[in-house]
């Protein structure tokens, strides 16, 4: 028996948390529960898409639904929203106390406002401005993989859907809410709260940062973009354990896609081109970007390095 700070007895086998207490590793509860809700989270976004198509009538069969999926993609993208709000965050907090032993789910998944977070958002929205030209190399080399070729034609149709839908009038607001705001907080919450803390639990820093990047890149089922995907994981997660908050990965992920919609809808044939050798930005670029991206790193770790002194 043991003793806490009141003075008050109790046993080790009641500070374990449920997972410790039934011989689960963090890591595979995160895992299964990964796998759960993406399947959920799909099954969501496809009963509420076809839902809203009955409702609207414009279907009255499942038969039609191909037919009327490009003309509605505002309702798929409704569908989506719902299930990444309802899987990827809400009961990702509901999970997460499998985890805990006696600390708040806010704390497990990092939900923290510190005095010093403005500026670790401030560098975090920085670093995925400053990493976009890396980000187009890492995706020229990812197209020059051997990939199946149903998985490029599948990129391809899911690219054409996007720029299809980005270039309806008045698009933007609506864009910026289900491809930027509710994916920012949803997925923050399922990787860099739940799925990175549960890895650092069972792996270490170093493996977690790099693991839940990979796993992030995955769960996109892009693989033609795996690499910058990862990548981009790799990053969040290192400024989530740099900051100690979850904060500047959502600011961080809300600039990089809102950025995108941005793009897409004022320049949508420079956001959806053809990435090749001709088109990337030049190696002055590059080499601006690895330099300023190296900065902003440097400048996170050694600001945390300074506070934990």
């Amino acid at each position: 028996m043991t003793k806490d700070s009141s003075g008050n007895s109790f046993s080790k086998l009641q500070i374990q948390s449920w997972a410790e207490r039934n011989g689960f590793a963090d890591w595979a509860v995160a895992l299964i529960w990964l796998i759960v809700a993406f399947v959920m989270f799909q099954v969501t976004a496809g009963v509420v898409f076809f839902a809203l198509l009955l409702i609207f009538g414009e279907i009255t069969s499942a038969a039609e639904v191909e037919q009327v999926l490009h003309n509605h993609l505002d309702l798929l993208f409704i569908g989506n929203s719902t299930g990444q709000i309802v899987f990827l965050g809400a009961t990702t907090f509901l999970i997460t106390k499998l985890h805990l032993k006696r600390e708040k789910v806010s704390n497990f998944l990092r939900f923290r406002w510190k005095k010093d977070t403005p500026t670790y958002v401030f560098l975090g929205a920085v670093l995925v401005v400053v990493v976009q030209p890396i980000i187009l190399y890492l995706g020229y080399f990812n197209s020059l993989l051997p990939i199946p070729e149903s998985w490029s034609d599948l990129q391809v149709s899911q690219y054409e859907m996007f720029e299809q839908f980005l270039k309806t009038e008045g698009i933007v607001w609506f864009g910026l809410f289900h491809i930027a705001l509710v994916p920012a907080i949803c997925e923050e919450i399922l990787f860099r709260g739940y799925i990175f803390r549960a890895f650092q639990r069972s792996w270490g820093i170093l493996l977690a940062i790099i693991l839940s990047g990979f796993v992030f890149g995955m769960f996109h089922l892009q693989v033609p973009n795996l690499l910058p995907l990862a990548t981009l994981g790799i990053l969040l997660a290192a400024m989530t354990w740099l900051s100690r908050s979850i904060w500047p990965a959502i600011v961080a992920h809300f600039v990089n896609n809102g950025g995108a919609v941005l793009l897409a809808t004022a320049y949508p044939d420079l956001a959806f081109g053809d990435v090749s050798a001709e088109t990337l930005p030049s190696v002055w670029l590059l080499l601006a970007s690895i330099i300023l991206t190296a900065g902003v790193i440097y400048t996170m770790i050694h600001r945390t390095e300074a506070i934990l002194e």
